[in-house]
């Protein structure tokens, strides 16, 4: 039985290489996968292993672009689900901030009026960024800055019960809304857009945040790079990677 059967599915997790210098010391990991997978559980389980403010979680869906100057009836179109409504070019910048120990105000998104609310959300420097929506591995600018990318893989009824759980509970739609959304969004841009990111994960992790063993795998891999991040002085290259088996 192959490791994608039974935990998580790994190609190995290396350096990534990227154009700009960058902070080695910075663990930057992508998590992936669609509506309702299980990615914000795992990101929280996994910020949660650590000592406060080590770990810090950069939501994608913080960064949807301001809509502030659209009619609220043409906002109601938007495409949530589509590349073309992140302000990716933001979160990477956010991102290198970071890395060179700038705190940044992530923008906090209304679900309720549909664009960037006035308040922000101060974001301190830490040692690992975690980096997690439906699309955070779909942008090459973001997978090169990735030390690590998972794809979160759950079952499409499971996702959509939770999406409507969610959506009543938190966002305040109603059923007829969010059934209508996912058949004429949320599905068809998850198989066109979302999905096919899962080729370039290192790690799948099925059923999401149940997925104990599979989580307290990359919580020691990433202890690991931690610690010999602190006993090394120079930047670390490749880690050896306890999810990879052996030939």
């Amino acid at each position: 039985m192959s490791l994608e059967e039974t935990t998580a599915n790994t190609r190995g997790i290396s350096s990534s290489t990227s154009d700009e210098p960058r902070n080695s010391e910075v663990i930057i990991i992508g998590i992936a996968g669609g509506t309702g997978s299980g990615k914000t559980t795992i990101a929280r389980k996994l910020k949660e292993s650590f000592q406060d403010k080590q770990v810090q979680i950069l939501a994608q869906d913080s960064y949807y672009k301001d809509q502030s100057d659209m009619p609220f009836e043409e906002r109601l179109k938007t495409n949530y689900d589509h590349p073309d409504a992140y302000d990716n070019d933001l979160l990477i910048d956010h991102i290198k901030k970071l890395m060179r120990g700038q705190a940044v105000d992530q923008p906090i998104y209304s679900f309720t009026d549909r664009t960037r609310s006035k308040e922000t959300k101060r974001v301190e420097p830490a040692d690992v960024l975690i980096i997690e929506g439906i699309l955070a591995l779909h942008d090459e600018r973001l997978r090169r800055l990735m030390k690590a990318k998972i794809y979160v893989q759950t079952d499409p009824d499971i996702r959509l019960i939770r999406r409507i759980n969610r959506d009543m509970r938190e966002r305040g739609r109603s059923y007829n809304e969010i059934i209508e959304q996912y058949r004429s969004s949320v599905r068809p841009m998850h198989l066109l857009y979302t999905k096919p990111t899962k080729s370039y994960a290192d790690i799948i992790i099925p059923e999401g945040g149940s997925n104990a063993v599979a989580i307290s795998m990359v919580r020691a891999w990433l202890d690991q790079v931690l610690r010999r991040n602190k006993m090394n002085d120079s930047p670390v290259e490749k880690q050896i990677n306890p999810l990879e088996q052996e030939d």
